[in-house]
């Protein structure tokens, strides 16, 4: 099962972004949004929460507890 990391990567790829446009559209640190992507650390749930608002997936989606975006 794919972890936050990989999932939020595979989203930000199907949107066609990059990581710096991704952190700036959602008005977080570059190195954070990187941080994400790398499985270093996890957002917050409110982070966490805007970002699948962002995308248009669930968090359990984005958690890998579901494989229904």
């Amino acid at each position: 099962m794919e972890n936050f990391s990989t999932r939020l990567r595979i989203c930000r790829q199907k949107r066609g972004l990059t990581q710096e446009d991704t952190a700036h559209i959602l008005h977080i640190r570059y190195s954070t949004y990187c941080r994400y992507e790398h499985g270093g650390t996890e957002p917050t749930i409110s982070n966490a929460a805007r970002i699948a608002d962002f995308f248009g997936v669930s968090l359990d989606y984005l958690a890998g507890r579901s494989d229904e975006p």
